[in-house]
């Protein structure tokens, strides 16, 4: 079981930055793959942005790559989403996920087991 804790989000301006923190917990839970999802509202949850637990591959959507940035703090069982040059568009709830890891990334919701329970981010225009 890993339990997931997500916090950062917060309420910025277009072109402001923001970073959001994953506290992973549980047993092995430095060993899972971890990822971030967005979910608008009216609209399907995606996939932003992924890292393997051994640190050594990352992965991000089109729409935020340049911008954000995934990190990852095995000591500390974190990761770290920084997101500079917000866009409106980027206003959601983000979620981290995790499952344990394989040698291909994944990108779909159904692909990882434990969920936290999100952090609303909204960018002004």
């Amino acid at each position: 079981q890993v339990r997931l804790v997500e916090s950062g989000g917060g309420l910025v301006q277009a072109g402001g930055s923001l970073r959001l923190s994953c506290a992973a917990s549980g047993r092995a839970s430095s060993c899972y793959t971890i990822a971030w999802f967005r979910q608008a509202p009216g609209k399907e949850r995606e996939f932003v942005s992924g890292i393997k637990a051994s640190n050594d591959y990352t992965a991000y959507a089109d729409s935020v790559k340049g911008r954000f940035t995934i990190t990852r703090d095995n000591a500390k069982s974190t990761v770290y989403l920084q997101m500079n040059s917000l866009k409106p568009e980027d206003t959601a709830v983000y979620y981290c996920a995790a499952r344990p890891q394989t040698i291909a990334l994944r990108y779909d919701v159904d692909s990882y087991n434990y969920w936290g329970q999100g952090t609303q981010v909204t960018v002004s225009s």
